[in-house]
Parts: C-alpha cells; sequence; structure tokens
C-alpha cells in the first residue's frame, strides 16, 4: 500500500469492538488511527503494542502489525520492536492501571530512554476490565467496591511523572474532543523521540465522577493561549497546577535525539549481514 494513498479507514480491522457503548477508547482508537493515516504511515510498517486492560485488545481492533501483551509490559515489548527495526511506526497503548500501576517502572525508563515511539494512555481514572476499582490516577474521594470511603491516596500526576523522567514530548488530550485529539497524537508520532500522549477515555460505566461533561467543562486547551511547550518552566508550572486540567501539548524539546539513533540502531536486524568470523566457525565445526 503506498503511503500517498493510505487512509484512516486502511487502519480498521475487521473485529468489532467489545467495549462498552460510549467508552472514550472508540474515540481515543479513532484519534489514533486518523494520525497514522495522517502522518504517511500504513498497515504494512505499522506496529501497535497493548497490555491488560479494557485499552489491551486495541491491537485486535486496528489493522496493522499487533502484539497483545501481559500486564504492564508493553513498552518493553515496544522499545525492543523499535530497536529491531526502526523503519516500524511503533505505537503502544495502555490504560491507568497497566501503564501508571504495575507499568509505572517501564515507564520512567521508556520517557528517559526517548526511543522514539509513541505512548497512548488511556486514562479513565478506574479499572474498568475488572469491575470497577480505583486506579492510581483516581480521586481521593473516589468511591469505589475497593474503597467505599475513598481511595485516600494522592492521585499519580502521569504528566508530572514524564517531566521529572526527562520527557521530551508530553501531552493530554480528550477522546471526545476528536479533531483536536487526533491532532495532539500526529505531534506525537511525528516527533523524533518518546511521544507521550495521555488521554482522558471516560468510563460510562463504572467512572460515574469524570465523566465527558466534567471534562468538556473543566478541560482548558494550552493551545488556545499563548503557551510556549518549548519552555521548560512554563510547561512545568501547568503541569503541577493541581487546579486545573489542560489539554494540548504541554511540553516537547524539539532537540530530542531518539535513544534508538544515539545508539546506531537504524536498520533492521533481518536485514544486518553479519556472518560469524570464520575462526568461531570452526570452533562450532570441531564442537560438532
Amino acid at each position: 500500500m503506498s503511503s500517498e494513498n493510505v487512509r484512516f479507514v486502511d487502519f480498521k480491522s475487521d473485529k468489532q469492538p467489545t467495549w462498552c457503548p460510549g467508552c472514550g477508547d472508540f474515540g481515543t482508537m479513532n484519534g489514533m488511527m486518523k494520525a497514522l493515516a495522517q502522518t504517511g504511515n500504513t498497515p504494512d510498517d505499522t506496529f501497535v503494542v497493548a497490555g491488560i486492560g479494557c485499552s489491551g485488545k486495541i491491537g485486535t481492533y486496528m489493522h496493522s502489525y499487533a502484539l497483545h501483551g501481559v500486564h504492564g509490559r508493553a513498552l518493553p515489548v515496544g522499545t525492543g520492536v523499535k530497536m529491531a527495526n526502526p523503519d516500524l511506526e511503533v505505537m503502544v497503548a495502555g490504560g491507568d492501571g497497566d501503564g501508571y500501576s504495575i507499568g509505572a517502572g517501564h515507564f520512567v525508563h521508556a520517557v528517559r530512554r526517548n526511543v522514539d515511539m509513541t505512548y497512548v494512555v488511556m486514562d479513565n481514572r478506574i479499572y474498568g476490565l475488572t469491575k470497577g476499582q480505583f486506579s492510581p490516577t483516581s480521586r481521593e474521594d473516589f468511591e469505589t467496591s475497593t474503597s467505599p470511603d475513598g481511595t485516600h491516596q494522592q492521585p499519580i500526576n502521569p504528566l508530572a511523572l514524564a517531566m521529572a523522567a526527562g520527557g521530551s514530548f508530553i501531552a493530554q488530550s480528550f477522546s471526545s474532543d476528536a479533531q483536536r485529539h487526533a491532532e495532539i497524537v500526529q505531534k506525537a508520532v511525528e516527533h523524533d523521540g518518546f511521544g507521550f500522549v495521555n488521554v482522558f477515555s471516560p468510563c460510562v460505566t463504572f467512572n460515574d465522577v469524570d465523566t465527558y461533561d466534567y471534562f468538556r467543562d473543566s478541560l482548558v486547551d494550552v493551545g488556545d493561549s499563548d503557551h510556549d511547550p518549548t519552555d521548560y518552566d512554563a510547561a512545568k508550572e501547568k503541569i503541577l497546577d493541581r487546579e486545573t486540567e489542560y489539554q494540548g501539548i504541554l511540553y516537547q524539546d524539539e532537540s530530542s535525539k531518539p535513544y534508538n539513533e544515539l545508539e546506531g540502531a537504524t536498520e533492521n536486524m533481518a536485514d544486518i549481514d553479519e556472518s560469524p568470523p570464520e575462526e568461531a566457525m570452526d570452533l562450532v565445526r570441531e564442537f560438532y
């Protein structure tokens, strides 16, 4: 397939999503597919990795190379894919539980390594697949089956975590704001380095607090102001603001150098012809 002829629908698989009607993940996935098409990628040069949770089947619903991994381990798989074949466009998808709980350690190291791939996290502030337990991003007073009196825990700020780890592209979007969400993911794909997008993707079944209406009424888009995403201090101020939730590109280091390039991993390992030295082959023959 020519990249000039690629369309959004080319990234749709023939599998019907089984998410709850109204789930924010529909909009999140649509934005991912639009971003891939708009950047000239094709299903043949795209690899989607996902972990466990409601987001885990996204590779099944998208037409591309894909791997459905284990809980919290999507990022190391994506890193391995990109290092082995830098020609692939690698997009890793996860949820707030998958990415910021069991996968938090991998998240920090993926950010600091700055491998040239995109990480899209569907943040619904709850564990949806396991029927409504609180997640690392749930509010302190959020009442669930496992926190009937509230969580009594300060929620993780994933943007701050990414900035502290040296993130080179830190953004936030809202799955229902279709055009803006796709635009933000597209910028993450185009970024030379680790493009991180935390997506507010409401759970309509188990979270009646962080709803579509809440985000429509409360989100402030940094694109509507004079915010300069290359200004580290300005980005830090917004990311650490506990009173306001922002949408848009909060921070971008335009001089970012991807880890795979710094390591010289610029060729597909399958194409590298490095025959073993004859001395080594003599030892093998002698052994056998």
